[in-house]
């Protein structure tokens, strides 16, 4: 009788796949591939996909980067769904569903780094460079979001609303040049290696929230008892000390 209904064990195993994040990820891009290629000029408009750029501690990889006369739009792609809520000063935003609440990085600071090190690696001026946030799927934003955080459809007009010139077309192609010759080769070696160097990064920030005093946030550092009946035992005490006094038992 099972076998009769495989189909389903099929449908609900690519269902599975298709609610993963890098899958979710992937289609969130090719959506905004998509969409750029079907309403800006390539004659005026470069699109460049997945720029993976070294730093000083690892890489960072960029979503899309899109080079014009206009200026160069960094772009952070969020395939997310759910209720929204953030705003462009807060380390994290809120994502809900029903009840269900999640907590993810703000994608404005997310950016910063990419056009940071973008800017760096291009030797251009930062006003000529543009942060872009795109939420792809079914979210909805419940707080007022900047201008460069927007749905899918409002990203071209985010673009196309840069109508004054800020490079030369001598410009745009060394800019084309160097993210082209800069970027590491796209491959799944190259995004398999950058996904453990996030992994990593994400991995030191919890170790070092949970070993955050609970009073003001500061490290805590091992400490031996110098003196009295605890005389030779450790204990955690707040690197802020004596301001805080807080401890925690070792």
């Amino acid at each position: 009788m099972l076998s009769n209904f495989w189909w389903l064990w099929v449908l609900a195993a690519i269902l599975a796949i298709l609610k993963t994040p890098i899958v979710k990820g992937i289609l969130g891009e090719f959506q905004v591939n998509l969409i750029a290629k079907l309403r800006l000029d390539k004659q005026v408009y470069t699109l460049f996909k997945n720029v993976t750029l070294p730093t000083e501690d690892g890489t960072t990889q960029i979503d899309h980067v899109i080079v014009s006369r206009y200026g160069v739009f960094v772009i952070e792609t969020k395939n997310i769904r759910g209720w929204i809520f953030g705003s462009e000063n807060q380390k994290t935003w809120t994502q809900k569903i029903y009840r269900h609440t999640n907590k993810f990085q703000n994608p404005l600071h997310q950016n910063f780094k990419h056009t940071q090190t973008l800017q760096a690696a291009l030797n251009i001026e930062p006003d000529k460079l543009f942060s872009l946030v795109v939420f792809i799927g079914d979210s909805e934003f419940k707080t007022p979001m900047p201008d460069n955080v927007v749905y899918a459809g409002g990203y071209i007009r985010f673009i196309k609303c840069k109508v004054q010139p800020v490079l030369t077309e001598v410009e745009v192609a060394e800019i084309c040049r160097k993210i082209q010759s800069g970027r590491l080769k796209p491959s799944i070696k190259t995004h398999v290696e950058h996904v453990k160097h996030v992994k990593t990064i994400v991995k030191q920030k919890q170790q070092q929230a949970e070993n955050a005093c609970p009073k003001c946030g500061k490290p805590m550092v091992l400490r031996t008892t110098k003196s009295g009946n605890n005389q030779g035992k450790q204990f955690w005490g707040c690197s802020g000390y004596p301001k805080c006094r807080s401890i925690r038992l070792a």
